[in-house]
Parts: structure tokens; sequence; C-alpha cells
């Protein structure tokens, strides 16, 4: 009898990466509520067998009017694969780094959990927007019908707050303006008579500071960089002096992406891939937030310690606020320097920073583009 014919020898196991994948989502891997095609095919790409991922990947947005493990939720039901808050950095995630206001009295302004998001970023003490209105119903008046009929009896026991959180976005920008302005005149006494204006005043943290966003409209939204742009004018107006802020989070801001590539690693620790990530690939479609703050990260790599990444490579895809017509330019920069800068203040403009490593035309492209670079099947 023949002998039964041997078994093929087991296909050799994959090395395991040296990269990690950073994914901005709003016009990215989606527009809105609509998942983009490409962002489908990119995560089948990723995945391997049972639907895991056979990279780490952390998804990097400016959003924050939520919480981590809902945008956890809402990524594997668009994407198709299970998605762990820590693969999740909001704009807001690396306030649980700032412990020194975390026993504050912090009002909090944007909508959405506020109040959860802060708790669950370790502050112990905060107060909304809306609870300080109804504490003092004669600052918020630019709404008649909303201004008190009577004069209402003086607030008493209103603790005095020490700090503000700029979350996102809040609903109705004129509340939100008067009462923040009046926190910080009156050095958390909103209902004090001004007497003289505080300065320095109380500490503000800020989180995304993107003008503008990319939704389901075919032109975009005002971001809360919008908003900020409104309360820096104002106070300056007001006061002759410049707002400060205590810290700036979110995309482009340096801790935002240490926190991120801090998350990869972990990541990569837990599925026992014992290769040092070395290079990151950010994918985004905001050349001021996205590519910005890929690169500024890419040149602190560069002069930091090596126990680091040793770079963090930035792809710009053409499915958001970045648009181009025909194909892709060849070369972006010419496009850069003729742009207006919708970075923040506090960020100045250098052309090179907003200046992608990579353009292609979306998500799929991108992660093809990386594994090229790696040659990785």
């Amino acid at each position: 009898a023949k002998p039964p014919p041997s078994a093929p020898p087991p296909s050799p196991a994959p090395p395991p990466p040296a990269f990690g994948f950073l994914f901005d989502i709003d016009g990215v891997l989606v527009r809105g509520s609509q998942v983009l095609p490409a962002a489908r095919e990119a995560f089948r790409r990723l995945a391997g067998a049972g639907g895991r991922l056979r990279v780490p990947v952390v998804f990097l947005t400016n959003a924050g009017n939520c919480l981590r493990a809902a945008k956890a939720r809402e990524l594997a039901q668009a994407l198709g694969l299970q998605v762990s808050p820590e693969q999740v950095i909001l704009s807001h995630s690396p306030l649980r780094l700032f412990s020194q206001f975390h026993r504050r009295c912090m009002l909090v302004a944007g909508q959405g959990p506020v109040e959860e998001n802060a708790h669950n970023l370790g502050f112990k003490n905060v107060v909304t927007i809306e609870a300080l209105r109804k504490a003092y119903p004669l600052l918020d008046m630019v709404d008649q019908s909303r201004r008190p009929k009577e004069l209402p009896p003086p607030t008493t026991g209103f603790p005095t707050i020490e700090g503000v959180i700029l979350f996102g976005e809040p609903v109705r920008w004129e509340t939100s303006l008067q009462l923040i302005i009046d926190v910080l005149l009156s050095n958390g006494n909103p209902g004090a008579e001004l007497e003289e204006i505080p300065y320095p005043h109380l500490p503000v943290l800020a989180c995304n500071m993107d003008l503008l966003w990319m939704a389901e409209a075919k032109m975009p939204r005002f971001g809360h960089g919008t908003f900020l742009l409104c309360l820096e004018n104002i106070y300056k107006k007001v006061t002759g002096r410049e707002l400060k802020y205590e810290a700036l989070i979110g995309k482009p801001s340096t801790v935002t992406y240490r926190y991120a590539e801090y998350l990869i690693h972990e990541q990569a620790k837990k599925q026992g891939w014992n290769s040092p990530i070395r290079r990151l690939y950010a994918i985004g479609d905001n050349p001021m937030s996205d590519i910005y703050g890929a690169n500024l990260y890419n040149n602190y790599l560069k002069s930091a310690q090596r126990n680091q990444a040793q770079s963090c490579k930035s792809i710009l895809v053409c499915t958001g606020v970045y648009r181009h017509s025909a194909e892709a330019p060849s070369k972006p920069e010419k496009h850069n320097t003729e742009t207006v800068f919708h970075g923040h203040r506090d960020f100045s403009f250098d052309p090179s920073l907003v200046e992608a490593s990579y353009v292609v035309q979306d998500v799929n492209e991108a992660v093809q583009l990386a594994f090229q670079k790696e040659n990785w099947s």
C-alpha cells in the first residue's frame, strides 16, 4: 500500500509588524453617518482570520462630544470588526494626564455627555454651562424668549469655579461665550460685580482646534476651532489681552500623538508582537490638523530619545476636507503655500508641516501604500 501523502509543510507565520496606523475618522472612514466604501476595503486588508487586526491600529479623532466606549461601538458597527475603547483617542482623552486639575471645580462646555466624560477622565467636581445658567439666570440675555420675566432671588451656595474645560462646540454659542467670559472676568464668581479684571485668568483647557470638518454637506462645517476663535476674539476685544490656554489638546498637539503612540505600543504588547514599533502611518483628510500634527510629531521623534518610534509618516486622503480635482497633485507644497492657514492661533504656520508625506485618493490606497513601504503582504 502506498504511504499516505505527507501534509504540506505549514506556511511560516508572518513576522510581527514593526509599524502601526493612526486613522482619523471623519472624512477618512465616514462622512457624517455614512461609511466610505474604501474604509471597508481597507479594513478587510488589515484584518486576518477571525476579523482580528494584523497590525496595531488607533483611531485618532478630534470628535469629543461622546464617550470613548460609544465611539468604539460605532466604529465596530461601521467597519465590521472588534474595536475596543483602548483603540480610540477622542480630542479630550489626554486630559486624564492633567491630574493637577482633577480636584478643582471645573466649568465644562460642549455637548453630549460632558459631565460623564469629565468624570471618566478623572475630574471630581464639575459644573455645566446649563447648571451655571440656572444658578445665575440674569447672565443669559441674548435670546429674549429665555430672559427671566421677574427678578430672581440672589444665588447662594454656588461653588467658585477654578478652571474651564472646553470639550467641543456647544449648541447655543451665545450662551456659552457669554458665561465663559463671565467666569474668566469674575475669577470664577460670575454673580459678583466686576471690579478689577484678573490676569492671568483662570486655567482654560481646550480640546479640538479644528476650524472645519467634513460631514455629508458638500462644503466643510464649523468645528470647535471656530468657537475658540470667537471666544479668543471676544476676550481680547473686552479686556485688551490675549486669552491663554493651559493646554490645547487634540490634533495637531504633540501630547495627543504621544498618547496615541503609547496605545499602539500597548496594543502590540497585548498581541504578543515583540518587534518594536518603528514607524507610524497617520492617515487624515485635514492638512491643518491631521497632516500638521503627524509632521509635527515626526519632527519631535527626530529630536526625542530613542525609546519611541523612529518616524510618523503623514498620508493625506481626498475624501474629506482636502479635495483635489483630477489627479493627486505631484507637488502638494505648491497647493499648501497658497492655502489660507486654518490652524489654531497658537500654532505657527509652517508650509512644510501641512505638506503630506504622501497624497492618495482614499484610505484603502493609504493602507496599500503603507503595506508596500513595509513590504507587508
